[in-house]
């Protein structure tokens, strides 16, 4: 599979994250049946950098840290678009116990 493929599907799948929902580059990577591809799929949304059809902003780190602000237009954009959509912080975390989507296995994987 080229980067490319691997990088459709991993957009694909962020476009189901329902709003006021956040998921974790490494539930994308093992939806996709590449457990170990948390970066890959970190690259993937860096490469989709201003695309509307793209909800970047609720992909965050294991942790619900906003590690990806850096990419949007302000380094407070990320936030105020999860806040938008009702998502709420515990200090610069998301609270993952409450707003965690899990992402269904992709009818491509093995698992």
């Amino acid at each position: 599979m080229s980067s490319t493929d691997f990088f459709e599907r991993v957009w694909a799948l962020v476009r189901m994250i329902p709003p006021g929902k956040v998921t974790t580059y490494g539930h994308i990577a093992t939806a996709l049946g590449a457990k170990s591809a948390a970066r890959t799929v970190g690259w993937a949304l860096h490469a989709a950098v201003g695309r509307d059809d793209i909800p970047a902003h609720r992909v965050v780190n294991r942790r619900g840290e906003l590690t990806g602000r850096m990419h949007f237009a302000t380094p407070t954009l990320m936030r105020e678009l999860l806040l938008a959509e009702g998502v709420t912080f515990d200090g610069e975390r998301v609270c993952l116990e409450r707003h965690l989507w899990i992402p269904p296995l992709s009818p491509q994987t093995d698992q």
